[in-house]
């Protein structure tokens, strides 16, 4: 099965939120090292742990997105580093040239890394500004073909509120696509929301933080939320 696990920049800079927590970042390999046995697996992880630039006012729009996608590339320059220190073949693609640093993006390109064995680390979102991650994400899903996307969060499925702020939040086992841009969850974006609707792109949410919770995604033991087509 070929999928994509999405990371969270946050989530992979561990207590510390900022930066990377090597432990937490292991941790994660070796849980990918577990599921790159039987499965085609692909990456995309944030920029939250560098920068996020939406928050600034002082900064212009699309400066503030270049500044986010070169944050997505160190982070796959770090996290494909640890990975290989545990004993996978990786390979970095953008949809922008970084000189030696990667390879630029194309399906035929990704398509032969995972014939070839390499978890494949898809940086540089879109490379486009106006587009998050999560769109990048959804876009890359669709492009190769990956039955699922995992994504892996801080906060363990979809909620009809946010839990944070109202105790009384409900949690979904399952939900779909069109209940989800419906409602206006933030699973993901409204624009990646949309397009995985309308690409029929399935998500399987869940907390990263939870014991080899990446594994049990892909097991019959997975506690999250499913989001169908």
């Amino acid at each position: 099965m070929r999928i994509i696990l999405k990371l969270s920049g946050e989530a992979l800079a561990g207590p510390k939120k900022t930066g990377f927590d090597e432990e937490t970042v292991k941790k994660v390999a070796l849980q990918v090292l577990q599921i790159s046995k039987d499965n085609e697996v692909g990456i995309v992880i944030g920029g939250g742990n560098f920068w996020r630039g939406r928050s600034s006012e002082n900064i212009d729009r699309v400066k503030a997105d270049q500044i986010g996608m070169l944050a997505t590339v160190m982070n796959c320059l770090y996290v494909s580093e640890i990975f290989r220190s545990v004993g996978m073949k990786t390979e970095i693609l953008t949809p922008f040239i970084c000189s030696t640093f990667t390879k630029q993006f194309s399906k035929d390109t990704a398509v032969e890394c995972f014939k070839e064995g390499k978890v494949v680390f898809f940086a540089g979102g879109t490379g486009h500004p106006y587009f998050s991650t999560d769109m990048g994400v959804v876009l890359r899903a669709i492009e190769i073909e990956a039955e699922s996307v995992l994504l892996a969060k801080s906060i363990d499925g979809v909620y009809d509120d946010d839990p944070a702020k109202n105790p009384n939040a409900k949690r979904f086992d399952e939900i779909s696509l069109e209940e989800v841009v419906k409602r206006d969850l933030k699973v993901v974006d409204s624009t990646a929301s949309v397009m995985a609707r309308d690409n029929k792109v399935p998500f399987l949410v869940f907390d990263l933080n939870e014991e080899n919770s990446i594994v049990k995604a892909l097991s019959g033991k997975f506690n999250g939320t499913r989001v169908t087509v």
